[in-house]
């Protein structure tokens, strides 16, 4: 079978998850082997994300390794045999991977929550001021990759715009809109946009105001994905060295509690919505 030269984060997290299922049920990928009747290197493929694996055989490995939740072998199932080719695909070769990763993540979720403190949360912004964002990257971007990346940026608001929009929550610091990313008009576009779309059902923005005593919160932007099941949500955190994605448990645990802290001590929307619409009569 030929090898995937570059799995997806979706097709690894499969892999993963059939590890942790393999390694709980105290297994070598030897005996796994001896159990499907292939070899050692054909599990260690498919639990890396190289090779896929049929819906037979991952049924087959889930009752081996004694798991009962049948949701989240039914989930497992569906990632593994899913061939959706999406829009992100289109960008293969011309953005980094990272880029198409969370396109992907971003479609099959079932919720999407944001937090952020000095951005604008990429979801809500402007075309203005995605290219003022990437316009300020040291070093300089190429104009063509520059135009790519806020294309790619803008496309992903299909989960809020299309005909089944994801429901989505945003908690934003009042720092991320007062910065002026680009000029005055670009700032003041940008927060009529976030009030537009707060106004959908499927959208919730917060806002955590200067003016709020004992914050010590979160100060790097985060990002919670919904799984079809919760053993499959993931977190996602920007790091100076690139995007990274989180699904331990443990992690996830770590995110929900910081998400649920960060959103108790902010606005409620109405009253979010009445800040924002103050701070656009400042400008």
């Amino acid at each position: 079978m030929v090898l995937r030269p570059e799995p997806t984060a979706r097709q690894m997290r499969l892999g993963t998850e059939l590890r942790r299922l393999r390694e709980a049920a105290g297994l070598t990928a030897r005996e796994a082997a001896a159990l499907l009747g292939t070899g050692r290197v054909q599990i260690s493929h498919i639990e890396s994300g190289l090779t896929g694996v049929s819906e037979e055989r991952l049924r087959r490995l889930a009752a081996h390794y004694a798991c009962t939740d049948s949701e989240f072998v039914d989930a497992l199932v569906t990632m593994a045999t899913d061939r959706t080719r999406g829009w992100w695909e289109e960008y293969r070769g011309l953005l980094p991977t990272p880029f198409l990763d969370l396109a992907e993540l971003e479609h099959y979720a079932t919720y999407r929550r944001d937090v952020e403190f000095l951005f604008v949360p990429g979801l809500l912004q402007t075309d203005d001021y995605a290219r003022a964002a990437f316009s300020s990257r040291v070093p300089e971007l190429p104009e063509n990759e520059l135009e790519l990346r806020v294309r790619h940026r803008l496309h992903r608001k299909v989960i809020l715009d299309g005909p089944a929009p994801t429901p989505y929550e945003a908690v934003v610091h009042e720092a991320a809109l007062r910065i002026r990313v680009g000029d005055r008009a670009t700032s003041r576009g940008q927060l009529s946009r976030v009030l537009e779309l707060s106004e959908a059902e499927h959208v919730t923005v917060r806002v955590i105001p200067f003016d709020l005593d004992g914050f010590g919160g979160t100060w790097s932007p985060m990002m919670l994905a919904g799984g079809t099941v919760p053993r499959l949500d993931t977190a996602v955190r920007d790091a100076p060295h690139g995007t990274g994605f989180i699904d331990s448990e443990a992690q996830l645990g770590v995110f929900r509690t910081l998400f649920r802290r960060v959103e108790d001590v902010s606005l409620d929307p109405a009253r979010s919505r009445d800040f924002i619409q103050r701070l656009a009569k400042e400008l």
